[in-house]
């Protein structure tokens, strides 16, 4: 289905194969998701397969109107409705005791479910024309990078799924941030162009982060013995296919070694890409990120040097945490 000769009609076409236990691909206004009814374990299970994706890695549940929450959920604290009214629709996943009617293939045996609201009309008119809330992980093969154009997705998944909705490129780059709400202090498990700052201003209280988002989960973990409370907290993730080292420290020093590293390695016959963001170009980073590593998957580069960000600011935060899990916490400092 073609973005430019999308129809409604073709949209509907698309709802139907989901009402009827199949696979969709579709954009967001974050990256491309692949959805199937997430009360229905058996379609629910058609996207593990289809992605390769472990099956305790919790899903998230999209839905078309704010008010669809109360299907998933028992209750509604002031937070919870506070933070609706603030950021949906909109990039931010709200993790929430859920109802027994959501299956533990969707939220990877969790007694919590993840709920968005998308900002992008052809999402939001899928979920409607579906009848049922979508349960949407990235439309990719597990652990790559995530998708941001039709074109990542067709790479992917073509043959695997039983439609793939040709729509724009995805405005935001990064997937949305996820709050777990189920406690006293709100927790960001992931984070993305939603920041702390923006939570807490529209909350009126502190919000906390995962500790595991600052520091490398231990080597002794395994990523088949740690379980994520949310997506994108396995230990290796959004990986491109060449190794990739992420060089950290003042501007200057690391523009020097990337250049040193990419001549000693060029001298070995090694091809080399290097990804270097304007020093606070948070935005266009987290828009640009996946991107970038698909087109040097593209090139075939045998090595990927990549300039860290600051992560003091919260979408800075946000491109880094994409940044270490792409390269296996592969970090330099100068």
């Amino acid at each position: 289905m073609d973005t430019k000769l999308l129809t409604e009609k073709d949209i509907k076409v698309a709802a139907d194969i989901i009402k009827n236990g199949g696979l969709v691909a579709f954009p967001t206004e974050t990256v491309y998701g692949l959805g199937a009814d997430a009360l229905n374990a058996q379609a629910v299970a058609k996207v593990y397969e289809a992605k390769g994706r472990p099956s305790d890695n919790p899903m998230i549940v999209h839905i078309g109107r704010a008010s669809d929450i109360g299907q998933l959920t028992p209750r509604l604290s002031p937070d919870i409705v506070a933070l609706i009214e603030n950021f949906w629709p909109g990039p931010l996943t709200l993790v929430v005791k859920r109802k027994s009617c959501v299956p533990d293939r969707t939220t990877g045996g969790l007694d919590t479910v993840g709920v968005r609201m998308p900002d992008s009309k052809i999402a939001l008119d899928l979920i409607t024309w579906s009848g049922c809330p979508i349960a949407a992980p990235s439309a990719n093969l597990s652990g790559k990078p995530s998708p941001t154009k039709a074109e990542h997705v067709i790479e992917d998944l073509q043959g695997k799924v039983d439609a793939i909705i040709k729509g724009p490129d995805c405005r935001v780059g990064i997937e949305s941030t996820v709050l777990d709400v189920t406690g006293d202090t709100p927790t960001i498990l992931r984070p993305g162009v939603i920041t702390a700052e923006n939570i807490e201003a529209a909350i009126g209280k502190k919000v906390a982060v995962d500790p595991a988002l600052y520091v490398n989960r231990p080597r002794d973990v395994s990523d088949e013995e740690f379980k994520p409370k949310s997506p994108g907290m396995k230990y290796k993730h959004y990986a491109p296919k060449a190794d990739m080292t992420i060089i950290e420290g003042s501007r200057d020093k690391v523009k020097t070694e990337i250049e040193r590293l990419r001549v000693l390695n060029e001298r070995i016959g090694n091809k080399v890409g290097v990804i270097l963001f304007e020093e606070r170009a948070f935005i266009e980073a987290a828009h640009d990120f996946f991107a970038k590593l698909r087109e040097l998957d593209k090139q075939e580069v045998d090595l990927i040097l990549a300039g860290a960000m600051s992560d003091t600011d919260g979408v800075g935060f946000a491109v880094m945490n994409r940044m270490l899990k792409s390269a296996g916490y592969n970090i330099v400092r100068v």
